[in-house]
């Protein structure tokens, strides 16, 4: 995936959406997902299903971790989104 503006590609931004958010990057690296999310719509919104997510959990598990068998479930699904989303943006392009 990629949104046409010349720096990081999408799927990677995507990706790093996690170390991004628990601020486990180093700043280069931070600055580039940062300029990527400005310029790119549909990663912001990946980036904030992604941030819904983790406030989520903290707030439901009181904790800041979940257990590894949650995190597999939970990232199953977010890629079944992401695909069935994906699959409808290009459909109607």
């Amino acid at each position: 995936m990629s949104c046409g503006t010349p720096h990081v590609d999408c799927g990677k931004v995507i990706e790093a959406v996690y170390l991004y958010l628990d601020g486990e990057m180093e700043d280069d690296d931070c600055a580039e997902v940062r300029a990527h999310l400005k310029d790119c719509a549909p990663c912001l919104r990946e980036y904030g299903l992604e941030e819904d997510f983790k406030r989520l959990l903290a707030r439901k598990c009181g904790c800041e971790t979940a257990p590894d068998e949650l995190k597999s479930r939970v990232m199953t699904r977010l890629r079944e989104v992401r695909l069935e989303i994906t699959t409808v943006e290009f459909r109607t392009d």
